[in-house]
Formats: structure tokens, sequence, C-alpha cells
């Protein structure tokens, strides 16, 4: 029984937002109460209470460690702090494929900004409950009412504010919580620890009624026990609200909203309890699914010890050189010194640490158990989303999804001592970041890295410099392309050669189509009635397109949005070899391509900019002289929400003219939208 309550007091929470919307001053204000409530604890092992706070820089790194263990009134917080950033998005999903649960922090000046409503998009596809925190109450504009009225207006769930605040701006005291209706201040001369709950003040009573009204009001229309009540005419006590509150939260229908100011230090404990009080443990997730890699069945892990294990390793970083991996334990156990089979790779790796890590130190481990999250050391063929499980009872976990890259740029290493540095480091990154691709070019003698955009390729490059003093020269950024065709056409290829003692002859007719499969490619065979081909001819023919699809005739590029179908092949008989009809193919494919009109397609962006309403007409003429397409304007207050696609090849130095254009008050965000004609 012991270890089921150990799981009901665990929390695996990630704090995502828009960026500069004060995700980090609230990661940081967390570690700070929950390390004193956490150092209380151990008092009599001689630990002094105010001896862990390190220096601004050191804790700017503690928050980065990935994961973070804290406790909050008994129970175990993990705490994932993720990137504001769109190029680090991959970094966004990563963290959210293994959370139970997520702090949404809006600005209270700013509200629904776009990286939020893609953050919170990405939390709703891997049915992850949220909780809403409105930081920057003492900011000037600071507009608590809109920024509920933003939230109800973009996304599906609905927006319960449990909180009102009293003031706004200069003026914000406190907040009065709507369920236990009490008023709460913070002390400032001791940093917001010290804090009390008092009745509500009698000119704000009247205010704090009508809000919790609406608070029951909206549960009605999520949870019928509380609507009978409430039509009923009847109290309900606040346990029986947080009770409805979690249960509306836990279904994805309801998102509590908090709100005070991090910076002040007013606010985080009622949060802290939010988290406890409404977003899911382990064990309230439902069990995840995974496929048997032997039996091709859909399987089932439910969070417990005693279930086969099954981990997923979403996140590998180098620490003093050697590989960290973080592993989310969904079922199982895990034991130091044991062997760990990984079934992505079919392959047996054996841990030599667990690691606990802390706000301020880590600690070893020897068991980790279903609900954990936790840094293992000494696996060395892991890759981000690999799944990780028992041998005699294989799964394989849904990998997450990887985006492709956008933006290149070629590196050549300064000396030869750098050209091997440069290798081992790459080697590295690669591991970390599976947005990342390297491309050795023979013809130019330089690395091309492919990656999310300027400011992804910028981060990786400084990152070889300065971590592992590989001493690079950076060309300029290029775009990646893609090819496709515009006609229906008939390729044909023939080889016929002796290489070694042996005849080789290949003959291949295939049909090339354009077709809409959103980047894809598809491989069909229709052979005429009678005539067969031998399995392991037809499979050298499909490895022979497979080959050519990935560098096309205008200019090298992959070749996308294409439908090949074998149609045919001649045979000789003891001369049709697999080589030959792996050749023949990949010439009636680039014979095919020539005739069928090939295009270059670019990239183009989905681009979000944030402007204030008066440089409006300078933005919308930049984005139309930069070949953009303006899908939307949105007027939200003082500033405007632009949205429009734009070729990324004109979206180089975007962030330099649009600061320069509007005093440097305006802020964008771009992702990948598609590829189109260039």
């Amino acid at each position: 029984m012991a270890s089921k309550s150990k799981l009901s007091r665990i929390r695996n929470i990630g704090i995502v937002a828009h960026i500069d919307a004060g995700k980090t001053t609230v990661s940081e204000r967390v570690l700070f109460y929950t390390g004193i409530s956490y150092k209380m604890g151990e008092v009599h092992d001689g630990e002094a209470v105010m001896d862990w706070m390190p220096q601004e820089q050191e804790r700017g790194i503690t928050i980065t460690s990935a994961v973070t263990t804290c406790t909050w009134k008994q129970h175990e917080l993990h705490l994932i702090d993720t990137p504001g950033h769109v190029d680090f998005t991959i970094e966004v999903e990563r963290c959210l494929r293994v959370l139970d649960g997520a702090v949404v922090v809006f600005c209270a000046v700013g509200g629904v900004e776009p990286q939020s409503e893609t953050v919170w998009h990405q939390a709703d596809k891997y049915g992850v409950p949220k909780v809403a925190f409105i930081n920057k109450m003492d900011r000037v504009g600071a507009d608590h009412g809109r920024t509920v009225e933003m939230m109800k207006a973009r996304f599906n769930s609905l927006p319960l504010p449990i909180q009102m605040p009293l003031g706004e701006e200069e003026a914000f005291l406190g907040v009065v919580d709507l369920v236990a209706m009490k008023f709460f201040t913070w002390d400032e001369a001791s940093k917001g620890v010290q804090y009390e709950a008092a009745d509500v003040p009698g000119e704000f009573l009247l205010q704090a009624m009508e809000g919790r009204d609406r608070l029951i009001a909206s549960l009605a229309d999520v949870d019928d026990a509380v609507a009978e009540k409430y039509l009923d005419g009847a109290e309900l006590s606040s346990e029986e609200l947080l009770a409805a509150i979690r249960k509306a939260t836990i279904s994805l229908r309801a998102v509590p909203v908090l709100c005070g100011t991090a910076l002040r230090n007013k606010g985080i404990q009622p949060l802290l309890d939010a988290v406890v009080d409404f977003l899911p443990s382990p064990e309230d997730i439902p069990p995840v699914t995974g496929v048997n890699p032997l039996t091709k069945q859909e399987d089932v892990r439910k969070s417990s010890e005693k279930e086969p294990l099954a981990a997923l390793a979403f996140k590998i970083m180098m620490d003093e050189g050697r590989k960290l991996t973080y592993l989310r334990v969904y079922s199982g156990r895990l034991q130091a010194g044991g062997e760990l089979y990984n079934a992505s790779r079919g392959r047996k790796e054996k841990i030599s640490r667990l690691l606990k890590m802390h706000a301020n130190k880590r600690e070893r481990v020897e068991t980790a158990s279903a609900g954990d999250i936790i840094a293992v050391m000494g696996l060395k063929e892991i890759t981000t989303g690999d799944t990780i499980c028992d041998e005699n009872h294989p799964i394989l976990l849904e990998p997450m999804d990887v985006y492709e890259p956008v933006i290149s740029q070629a590196i050549e290493a300064k000396t030869p001592a750098d050209q091997e540095k440069l290798a081992v480091a790459l080697n590295k990154l690669l591991d970390e970041d599976p947005t990342l691709r390297v491309k050795y070019d023979d013809e130019t003698a330089q690395t091309v890295l492919s990656g999310m955009g300027e400011l992804h390729l910028e981060i990786i490059t400084d990152r070889l410099q300065r971590e592992f003093n590989a001493r690079v020269n950076v060309g300029k950024p290029r775009v990646v392309h893609r090819e496709t065709i515009q006609k229906r056409v008939i390729g044909e290829g023939l080889f016929e050669r002796e290489l070694g003692e042996k005849k080789h002859h290949g003959q291949v007719r295939i049909q090339i189509e354009p077709c809409a499969l959103d980047g894809g490619t598809e491989i069909v065979r229709r052979l005429p009635e009678g005539g067969y081909i031998p399995e392991e001819l037809l499979a050298a023919m499909e490895e022979g397109i497979r080959e050519a699809l990935a560098s096309g005739v205008v200019a090298g590029y992959p070749v996308v949005n294409i439908r090949v179908v074998i149609v045919g092949a001649s045979l000789v008989e003891g001369e049709s070899t697999p080589l030959g009809c792996r050749i023949a193919a990949a010439t009636a494919f680039r014979d095919g391509c020539s005739k069928a009109d090939p295009i270059l397609l670019e990239p183009l962006m989905l681009v979000s900019i944030t402007t204030p309403s008066e440089f409006m007409g300078e933005v919308i003429g930049d984005i139309n002289a930069r070949r953009g397409e303006i899908e939307a304007i949105t007027p939200k207050g003082a500033v405007s929400e632009i949205k429009a696609k734009v070729p990324l090849k004109a979206m180089f130095g975007y962030s330099t003219d649009l600061r320069s254009a509007t005093q440097g008050r305006a802020v964008f965000t771009m992702q990948f939208c598609a590829y189109d004609k260039a």
C-alpha cells in the first residue's frame, strides 16, 4: 500500500510559456520556496536552512538540468523547465510527451501570445491537463479579465478563474482565493516566504461572492453533481469544489486560472497548492499504450511497479563529457547496475548509475520505479525517443514526432586539429538534438549543418566553439529546398554490364505522377496480369527508386509529393540481377523526372508578428516586399497580431529589420508551414 500512496504523491509537471512571460522567474521562485521546505526536513542532518542558494548564474544552470525534483506538502514534484523560443519547439514537445501536467504562464500585459498558443495546442495533442498562471500582475497595463477572455476565445478548454486579484498594476495587493474565500497577502521583507490568509476585506466581499458564483456556474457546465446542487441552491463546501475542479482539469474540460507576480514573490505558494490539488499523479493518467515488436499487437502498461518495465528516453545531455540520459519510467522498476533492453534498437545496455536531480545537488539512488523521471548514466547506444523495456515483455512506445530542418549552414574546421574535435563534438550534439542534421560534402570539404532556424544554428556553432573548443569558419545560412514534378510520365531504364565475371542486366519501366502527399513519397507495384517478377528483384527496384528520390534532377534536393508506380520489367534469364534492376530503376526514375517538368520547392514559414498598431503599415509593407501573404490581422488592444505565410529565404535577418522598423517594440515567431513553388 505504501508504494501506491507514493505514486499518488508524485507530480510530473512542466512550466511552459511564451518568451518573456516570466517562466524562468516562476521556476526560480518554485525552487526557492520548495527548497526551504525541503531543507527544513533535513536540518537535523546539520545542513543550514539557507546554505543551498547558489549564485544567479548557477541557479540558471540548475533549472536547465532538464528535471529538478522538489517537495511541497509531502508531494514530490518533478519540475521540467522548457524553452519558450519557437526554434526549440522540439524541446517543448519532448517534455510534454513525458509530462502528466503543465503550468502555462501568461503575461497579464501581453495576454495570450503566439507561442503560448503553440504550446497549448501541443499540450492538447498529448492530452496534458493544465493549470494557468497569469504573471506580471504588477506591471503597467496588466489586465486579468482581458487575459481570461482571450483564453476563452482561443482555446477549447474552459478557463476557471479560482482567484481574483485585488488591485492591478502598482496597486496589486494580493489575491482572493474564491474556493476557500480567503485573502492572501505576502510579506515582502521575507521575500514572500511568510504569507497570510485573512478574511476577505468588507469592501471586496460582494465582488468576491460574485466571482465565486461565476466559478460554480462555470463548473456546473462541465460537472453534473455541481449542476444539481447549484440549481437546488445548495451551498458547496470547499472540499466539494476542489474535487470538482480536479475532475474537470484531469478530464481536460477546464483549466484553473491563478494569478500573481513572480518577480515580487506573490502568488507562488497557491500555484504550488494548485499543482498538488488539481494536476494528475501518474495513477490518474490513462495507461500508456505501445506495440509489441514481436507480435505487432497493441500492448498497454499501467502505472505500477508490478507491471513489466516500460520507459521512454526523452532527453540526452552531455555531462562532463559523459552521456546522461533522462528517462520517464511508466511502469516497473530500474535497478542501478542492472541491464536494460532498448526495444527501438534491439540491444542490451548496462546502467552504471541512477541519479535524481535536485535544485541544488544530485542524489545517487539505487532504484527508480513507475512515475519517476530519472537520469541514467552508462547508456551508450541510446537516442532520443527510444523505448527501454523488459526483454521478456517487449513493448515499443510511440516515438516522438521529429520536425524536418528548414535551414542549413556550411562550417569548416580552421585547422586539422580542429577537424578532429569537430567530428567528436558533432556526434555528441547529434545525440542530444534530434532536429539537427549533419552532412559532409566531399566536393567542397565542408560540413553542412541543418536545423530549425537561424537561432538554432547560431547556438550550435557557438556551443562547438565554447564547449568543445572546436574553432570553425561559418558560412551564410542557406535554405533547404525540395523538388517535385508537375505531370505524369513513363520512365524507362536499361542497365547492361559485365562486372567481374558476371553479366548484370536490368530493364525497368515506371510511371511517375505528382500527388498531394504532404511532403511524402509513395512507391506502388502495379504489374500487368501474368507479369511475374521475383520478390528480390522488386525489392531491389524499390531500393533503387528510394536512392534516386534522395537527389532530384534540378539541384540534387530530395524529391517529394510524388507517386512512383512500377509497371513492368524485361527479365533475361540468368542475367537479370538485383544490382542490375536497382541501377535500371534509378535510371528510369531520373529519366522520368527530367521529362515531367521538375520544379524546385521552397519552405514557407507561418510568421506571427505582434506589433504596436502605429507600425502596422510598415510591417505589412515589409511582409509584402518579402513575397509574403497576409492571412489575418487581429487587433489586441494597443497592439495588433499579423499572421502571414512568407518564404524562409526572405526571412533571413528579419529580426533586425523588424526591430529597426518598430523601434524594437514588435516581436515575431515563425514555424515551418509547408513547401511551395520557388
